[in-house]
């Protein structure tokens, strides 16, 4: 069977100062004063956050209706007036939307689309099915919401069309060397639990060619041992060029364990013959969460010593910006 030629690559059009920033609640429900909190380091960041009165709805442990959370998604996408939209958080239920959401007016609207956590089925099955660029990045109740919270180096480079930029790996990072050596590929991933969940759906990851980006938070060892093996037998390393696990945030079975989460890795991925790094901080983090650009072009180098995942071409489209500023007249 002859293999299906890729998705052409959309970039949204860049972010800029002044620019208005949809929030959207596509899985749990959120506290109004952390969505309040969010929305005032976004407009001292120089944006205009706005968000619909529904975003407050409860149902259960959602926010609101599989409905009214789907409207609410395609609604930002279609309106003028919003130029990116960031999600307020993850928690539970985006794979409830995946069968909804209307693909067609997102690809006829692209926009800069941000989140992490739970919003893992979204950004990869846009990225998969549209060819859309997403962004695994920091959200407006969680991270915005607290003064440490973002990385404003790779919010802004990943944003605002670099053309090409870097993380370099050591203290500040937190990324480490697991497996030296070299690759190029895709940037795709997110959280692993929901990876792991897209496996045997209409919806399952497309790894191949990617350098992927792992990340989770509050598992066990054994349990993330789990997940990494069953994508390792699902076949999702087969043609994987380099691998990057997040920061793992308080992925321990105790405190005298006489073993770490890098043992455990390296027991199911030492064997692929892929460079491996662990700890970018980016998803569920201490602090400074990372933003990456999902489908973007990528470079992994890792040695014993040092490294750095680079970024090699501009995530969204500068024209954009122009046409726009000169638009408004700034």
């Amino acid at each position: 069977m002859p293999l299906k030629p890729p998705i052409p690559r959309i970039k949204p059009p860049a972010l800029q100062f002044g620019d208005t920033v949809g929030i959207i609640a596509p899985a749990s429900n959120i506290k109004r004063e952390l969505l309040q909190a969010g929305c005032d380091a976004l407009r001292k960041l120089g944006y205009k956050p706005f968000y619909l009165d529904s975003i407050f709805a409860k149902s259960l442990y959602f926010a609101g209706s599989t409905e009214r959370r789907a409207r609410e998604l395609e609604e930002m996408f279609s309106r003028e007036d919003v130029q990116a939209i960031i999600c307020a958080r993850g928690g539970y239920g985006s794979n409830y939307l995946l069968d909804t959401i209307n693909l067609a007016n997102l690809k006829s609207h692209p926009k800069i689309f941000v989140g992490y956590s739970d919003i893992t089925s979204l950004l990869t099955y846009i990225s998969d099915s549209i060819g859309l660029v997403t962004f695994h990045g920091p959200m407006a109740a969680k991270d915005f919401a607290h003064s440490d919270g973002v990385d404003l180096r790779s919010w802004q480079a990943s944003l605002t069309a670099a053309s090409e930029w870097a993380i370099n790996f050591g203290a500040e990072s937190g990324a480490k060397s697991l497996v030296p050596g070299s690759a190029e590929g895709k940037l795709y991933g997110g959280c692993l639990s929901m990876l792991v969940a897209s496996l045997g759906t209409a919806y399952e990851i497309h790894t191949a060619g990617s350098i992927l980006f792992i990340e989770d938070v509050a598992a066990k060892p054994y349990q993330i041992d789990r997940m990494l093996i069953q994508l390792k037998l699902a076949g999702k390393f087969k043609d994987v060029r380099g691998i990057i696990f997040g920061e793992m945030l308080d992925c321990s079975q105790n405190k005298d364990q006489d073993y770490t989460l890098e043992d455990v890795v390296l027991r199911v991925i030492g064997d692929l013959g892929v460079p491996v790094a662990y700890g970018l901080r980016s998803g569920h983090v201490s602090h400074g969460n990372v933003t990456l650009p999902i489908g973007v072009r990528a470079q992994l180098n890792v040695d014993k010593r040092e490294g750095s995942l680079r970024i090699l071409e501009s995530a969204t489209t500068a024209a954009a910006v122009s046409s726009r500023a000169s638009q408004s007249g700034r």
